[in-house]
């Protein structure tokens, strides 16, 4: 099989969370937190394809923990799977009190990119090879939500989108 192994997309980005991302309750946004997972999602979506991509669809986004100011939000992610011209990647997201060194996994998400070409229109991309038993399953399971958001478009396009 061509294509490039998963371990060539991971990325890991971190912020400090500061004063200017808190809601009333000293907790930073949730939309904060869901704009830098999208941005650790592009970086493995570009380091695996080599090209600009677009944000097309992200899977539901559960808190698990609040990320309180003035600790590290870290986030993982990498590629867990390529159709023809879209990406999914996973985005796992701890927060680390730098005081204490404890963390914990605050949310995860997957993401839906669509590589493009220099025209700005959808370009191929070379699969994504998994190489772990947990890489493998990701894969697999990224199958299957690939077909839960086609069913959920379709329904959308139809016009009824609560139907199931």
């Amino acid at each position: 099989m061509t294509g490039k192994p998963v371990r060539e997309s991971v990325s890991e980005y971190a912020q400090l969370a500061l004063p200017t991302d808190a809601n009333n309750f000293g907790n930073v946004l949730g939309g904060t937190i869901m704009h830098l997972v999208d941005v650790a999602g592009a970086m493995a979506a570009m380091r695996h394809a080599r090209r600009p991509v677009v944000t097309a669809s992200v899977d539901s986004f559960q808190f698990l923990h609040p990320v309180r100011i003035g600790h590290l939000i870290v986030l993982r992610s990498s590629v867990n799977r390529v159709f023809r011209t879209s990406i999914e990647a996973g985005v796992h997201v701890e927060t680390e009190n730098l005081v204490t060194g404890e963390r914990v996994h605050t949310c995860s998400a997957y993401l839906t990119f669509v590589a493009l070409d220099s025209g700005g229109r959808p370009a191929p991309v070379e699969p994504v090879i998994p190489e772990t038993g947990d890489e493998k399953r990701r894969y697999r399971q990224a199958g299957e939500r690939r077909e839960s958001r086609l069913a959920l478009r379709n329904r959308m396009q139809t016009g009824n989108p609560a139907r199931h």
